[in-house]
């Protein structure tokens, strides 16, 4: 089976957690003879500082022409003491 896994790794701890899945994922399709295609996005507080959006259109157009997404957690302790600020983590 040959797969393409859209990652969306994250903030805070999001991307430690994912690294370990995607070990554990690719064992697994070593031993049944499977082939992931991991495929990174950005999304979260990452995609805020980098583009300016949590959740943006590459993001989405990667998600979309994915078999399956890999998500981890998003948020950061910049945005949670910033109740004005217009666009959050979150929202990705």
């Amino acid at each position: 089976m040959k797969l393409n896994i859209a990652v969306l790794a994250g903030d805070g701890i999001g991307p430690e957690v994912i690294d370990q899945a995607v070990k554990v994922s690719d064992a697994i399709a070593k031993k049944f003879n499977h082939q992931i295609h991991w495929k990174p996005a950005l999304t979260g507080a990452a995609a805020i500082d980098a583009v300016g959006d949590p959740y943006p259109d590459t993001t989405h157009d990667i998600c979309a022409s994915s078999d399956a997404v890999l998500f981890g957690a998003i948020g950061h302790p910049r945005f949670d003491n910033d109740p004005s600020a217009k666009v959050r983590p979150e929202q990705g």
